[in-house]
């Protein structure tokens, strides 16, 4: 990947990227979180499993998910990946379209739930018509991992063959966000987190499942209490999502 570079007083260095950059590195990154989610939304328990409460236990055989909780509709696994955990979410929404849930899985709402002192969340770029970068911003009174940080991330959405609708999001290298915004680099963080929807149709074309995948500091830089700990309040953003549905669409029950 080729950057530029150019003095910005002394001892400092302003990093420039190129569209054409850009797009090849997220276009790879992106392709390789689509399938992740694919995969990991395939070794989800079945629907009826998923349907039936009050069960716990490991998931299919080999696959390496743990389930953590499954009941009443909802299942959170985890599974190890190095020293690191990727915790999923999987829920049987009802009276949930996949089209009303789609319009609520994008970076920024998402953003909104780990943190409500976002203060900015604005697309500042599209690479391609499904495929764009955003940046996200949190303020004074963020918690400590987001407090006066950006976070660059890119959105990737595809539509599958049997109407499945997946929706990848993850943060940029820092040295990649830091050459979109040169000259407001200072605060940006990278690698925060690898994470993304797999919304797919149920018989009722009202209702939906809807997995939610989610590594955090998939670089390794926060110290791994504080990640596991939070990872497990992420996966609850399903369901702030849903009760953002209902509250935008008053027909939804």
């Amino acid at each position: 990947m080729k950057t530029s570079s150019a003095a910005c007083g002394p001892g400092h260095q302003s990093w420039s990227i190129s569209d054409d950059s850009l797009r090849r590195y997220v276009q790879y990154a992106s392709e390789s979180c689509i399938q992740e989610l694919l995969m990991s939304a395939s070794a989800s328990v079945s629907v009826s499993s998923v349907s039936e409460p009050n069960k716990s236990g490991n998931g299919g055989a080999g696959d390496g998910w743990k389930i953590l909780t499954l009941e009443n509709g909802v299942e959170i696994s985890k599974r190890r990946t190095g020293s690191l955990h990727v915790f999923r979410s999987r829920w049987v929404l009802r009276s949930v379209s996949p089209q009303q849930f789609i319009t609520v899985a994008n970076a920024i709402d998402a953003a909104k739930q780990w943190d409500s002192e976002l203060v900015e969340g604005r697309y500042i770029k599209d690479l391609e018509d499904n495929l764009s970068i955003i940046r996200l911003r949190f303020g004074d009174n963020s918690k400590p991992l987001f407090r006066k940080r950006e976070f660059i991330v890119y959105e990737r959405r595809e539509t599958m063959e049997d109407g499945t609708l997946v929706v990848a999001v993850a943060s940029l290298p820092k040295e990649i966000a830091a050459g979109l915004l040169p000259q407001q680099n200072n605060a940006i963080r990278g690698l925060l987190l690898q994470s993304g929807w797999v919304v797919e149709k149920l018989e009722d074309i009202n209702s939906c499942i809807v997995t939610y995948v989610v590594q955090l500091d998939p670089a390794g830089w926060l110290p791994k209490w504080f990640v596991n700990r939070l990872n497990t309040k992420l996966v609850m953003i399903i369901e702030n999502l849903r009760k953002l549905i209902q509250t935008t669409a008053p027909h939804s029950s």
